[in-house]
């Protein structure tokens, strides 16, 4: 891997459910073998219907104790979306998703949602999102593509967030290095380089958050391979933060 190119998707309309992604992405931009798809999660999940209204939810005494100056509609969705609260202080909610991943707000989110009043929820298997993406581009492009679906995560001891990939298909997700040596002769005993968090970081840097490029290509990347973004969940054992 010795050079890359992000490329920008530009001129996707806004995503509503049941739009096909794949086709309206096939033709903005000419897909090559061995191509990286990155899609934001937020049209993956407008496409499949995760769209929720504030008003469908009544809030539990559980949303009230934790909203805080948050409307506990919110808090109730997210409540409803969590496996279980692993750190609150009101209204900020840092929970374990039905999925899996442990992130803020379970990963519900107000921001580019369709109208005043909806929330995005992250969707029901993003693995399993990617396998369905992948699939329609190779059929529609003829060329076998890998796809991340990525969303922003904050991270522990850093400030900030970066996209990581919450669903994958079609690339090895991590580089074990674990048994090789380095230049010293170093023999690595840990080393594994989360490859698919990279690209979803890389891919941001060309869509942003407000300038609605919702998907970016990444070209270059030697990745081909099997993996599911469930493999970049560290155990819950060897979690210090849980």
């Amino acid at each position: 891997m010795n050079e890359l190119r992000v490329i920008p998707v530009r001129g996707l309309p806004e995503i509503a459910a049941g739009d096909d992604v794949a086709a309206l992405i096939a033709a903005t931009v000419a897909l090559e073998e061995g191509d990286v798809v990155v899609v934001a999660q937020k049209v993956v999940s407008k496409s499949e219907g995760r769209v929720v209204r504030l008003e469908d939810a009544e809030p539990s005494a559980r949303a009230r104790e934790l909203a805080g100056d948050e409307d506990a509609r919110k808090i109730e969705w997210i409540l409803r979306e969590a496996a279980r609260v692993v750190r609150a202080r009101p209204p900020l909610i840092v929970a374990e998703t039905r999925q899996g991943f442990i992130c803020a707000s379970a990963g519900v989110d107000a921001s580019n949602a369709p109208a005043e009043g909806t929330l995005v929820l992250l969707p029901v298997d993003p693995d399993a999102s990617a396998h369905r993406l992948r699939a329609r581009l190779r059929e529609l492009a003829g060329a076998d593509v890998a796809v991340i679906v990525s969303d922003s995560f904050g991270r522990p001891w850093r400030i900030g967030t970066t996209d990581v990939a919450i669903g994958a298909a079609g690339l090895r997700v991590l580089r074990d290095l674990r048994g090789t040596r380095d230049r010293r002769g170093y023999e690595l005993r840990s080393t594994q380089i989360a490859v698919a968090d990279e690209l979803a970081g890389a891919a941001e840097l060309v869509m942003g958050k407000a300038e609605g490029i919702p998907a970016a290509v990444i070209r270059g990347a030697d990745v081909a391979g099997a993996g599911s973004a469930r493999e970049l969940v560290i155990p819950e054992e060897r979690d210090l933060f849980r």
